[in-house]
């Protein structure tokens, strides 16, 4: 396998040939199953990313079929099944790299600060703890910022919502699991944030930040 860095750099060539649209990486099935028995898989990379149908981690990254193991869940909270997920891919397949991936616009982040303003007793029962779970991340944001009745949120607030929830949910893996504690301790596990841009389809990697 793939040391993280390494990994990570993949990532970013492919996100470049996502956006600059050169080189793209076309993967038929026969293709895909010629470099790899159907029995096993071996992904270099494991992203936890956002359910938006705009935010598909493979053509994001521009990878093919079992390049990576995804997980995905409205605004990529992180709760005791994506631990799990995380847990039984870093250790099953030896992948050494895990990315967050938040983005921009993003309607679960966009939701709970609406109803951190305007609470409101109609929303699903389902959906209430996917709010709930991003709450805390965001509560300091909407503190520090300034929107106008009946306007919409400013875009920097909002980038910075999504921001603090991408390193919410990166400190949460990183400080949930003794297993993925110890591998992150032993430099077998890297985890790391990122916002991929609707407007642009550029990935920005937190690694500083995170």
């Amino acid at each position: 396998m793939i040391s993280s860095l390494s990994a990570l750099d993949r990532l970013k060539q492919g996100n470049r040939r996502f956006v600059t649209g050169k080189d793209i990486r076309e993967i038929s099935f026969e293709h895909s199953q010629s470099r790899q028995s159907p029995s096993e898989q071996r992904p270099f990379a494991i992203v936890l990313g956002c359910s938006d149908s705009r935010v598909p981690a493979e053509l994001v990254f521009n990878q093919g079929l079992g390049d990576l193991f995804v997980i995905r869940v409205a605004g990529n909270i992180v709760r005791p099944s994506q631990i799990g997920s995380v847990e039984y891919a870093a250790e099953t397949f030896g992948t050494k790299l895990v990315v967050v991936l938040g983005h921009s616009l993003c309607g679960a982040v966009l939701a709970t600060l609406n109803q951190l303003q305007q609470p409101s007793g109609s929303r699903s029962p389902n959906f209430r703890p996917i709010v709930d779970f991003i709450r805390p991340s965001v509560e300091s944001c909407l503190a520090s910022g300034h929107r106008e009745p009946g306007t919409a949120f400013p875009d920097e607030l909002l980038q910075a919502a999504v921001r603090a929830n991408i390193r919410a949910s990166v400190d949460r893996l990183k400080q949930g699991s003794e297993i993925l504690e110890k591998m992150i301790k032993d430099e077998r596990l890297l985890v790391v944030g990122a916002e991929y841009s609707v407007e642009t389809g550029v990935v920005e990697f937190l690694v500083e930040e995170t």
